[in-house]
């Protein structure tokens, strides 16, 4: 459990957090400059300024009616920056290594193998991809015996093939480590696959909390998906493999059967998580022919949305599940589109993504 009651003056506004977060994983959401990375340094008693109460499952960190602050080096806090933060001189064994300074041995083995970095031990940061980096970072941070772990958008500067790389390892630290952790991201994918709850900061106020599902489906975590991110994510169950076709087709919670390009190494039967962009679904007012997208859908507008210079399209299509399209004005005018009007999508296969 991680309890706040805080405020931070920053340069635009005072950032206040009244929570208690009881997930293993907590997401941060937010636009730039909502004070996502302010709230995870004073987690970690790198904001001076900052006044209130921290607690980590009963250890007070910071409760200043009492007059108590641990020093930044007494929280036992495993901070993650989006940099990664590499020593340069020191080898990946030598930077996990740090992390433990001079403690369990073992812990430092532990990390190499959750993270998978026993190839690379022997390499400078300077050799290593951002994913790699990412991944010793980590390792270092739970070297170090965390309390809780600090990760402040550790995929942001990694494309979109390395983070799915990289998911499994944070998912096997999640499930491994039982660490509480505090996840920055603008990434909404990122946070329906790793989070038990999710907080979300607006200039410096909580503008929502609470289950990831339960999120997605209200209008502020709809306008947080407009903003950022992967805007259709849909859990998936994998049905076969047609090498001929060279597509994997899944079928969705609700029913839906779609066709990606193809994962064998997915086995049938097994579950993951489809993401698909917004503005890769395509949006028709008649019964799409002659298109090389495999995957058609029909369905009813169900929301349009004026999102800064675009229109955020909701279509609910069979079995109950809703699609959002993300189109310019002009073409929404074009295309005559209104609530209940009957449409037709169409998504390539290459526009899936497993996160």
């Amino acid at each position: 459990m991680i309890d706040l009651s805080i405020e931070v003056p920053l340069a635009a506004f005072t950032l206040r957090v009244e929570a208690a977060l009881a997930g293993r994983v907590t997401v941060i959401l937010g636009p730039s400059g909502s004070g996502k990375t302010s709230l995870l340094e004073t987690v970690a008693g790198l904001r001076p300024k900052a006044r209130g109460r921290i607690a980590l499952d009963g250890q007070v960190l910071q409760d200043d009616a009492r007059r108590l602050r641990l020093a930044p080096e007494r929280r036992r806090v495993g901070y993650v920056p989006q940099d990664s933060g590499l020593f340069p001189h020191l080898s990946v064994l030598g930077n996990v290594r740090f992390g433990a300074r001079g403690g369990d041995e073992g812990r430092v083995e532990s990390a190499i193998d959750t993270l998978g970095l026993r190839p690379l031990l022997g390499r400078s940061p300077g050799a290593l991809s951002g994913g790699e980096r990412q991944r010793v970072a980590l390792a270092r941070a739970l070297a170090s015996d965390p309390r809780v772990l600090l990760l402040d958008e550790p995929l942001a500067s990694v494309d979109v093939e390395l983070k799915e790389r990289i998911l499994p390892y944070l998912l096997r630290v999640r499930q491994d480590w039982r660490v509480p952790m505090l996840y920055v991201t603008h990434n909404v994918g990122e946070a329906l696959v790793l989070a038990d709850h999710v907080l979300v900061l607006r200039a410096g106020a909580v503008e929502a909390s609470g289950a990831p599902s339960q999120l997605l489906s209200s209008p502020l975590m709809a306008r947080q998906v407009a903003v950022g991110g992967i805007e259709n994510i849909f859990p998936v169950r994998v049905l076969s493999h047609d090498t001929s076709a060279g597509v994997t087709r899944l079928r969705t919670e609700s029913g839906l059967d779609v066709a990606v390009p193809l994962a064998s190494a997915r086995l049938p039967g097994s579950t993951a998580t489809l993401a698909i962009r917004a503005e890769d679904v395509l949006v028709a007012v008649e019964p799409v022919r002659g298109l090389s997208a495999r995957n058609v859908y029909e369905g009813r507008i169900t929301r349009l949305d004026q999102t800064g210079i675009d229109v955020l399209v909701g279509v609910e299509v069979a079995g109950g599940s809703t699609w959002l399209a993300r189109l310019t004005p002009g073409a929404v005018r074009e295309l005559q589109l209104a609530l209940d009007g009957r449409v037709w999508l169409a998504v390539k296969s290459h526009s899936a993504r497993w996160v």
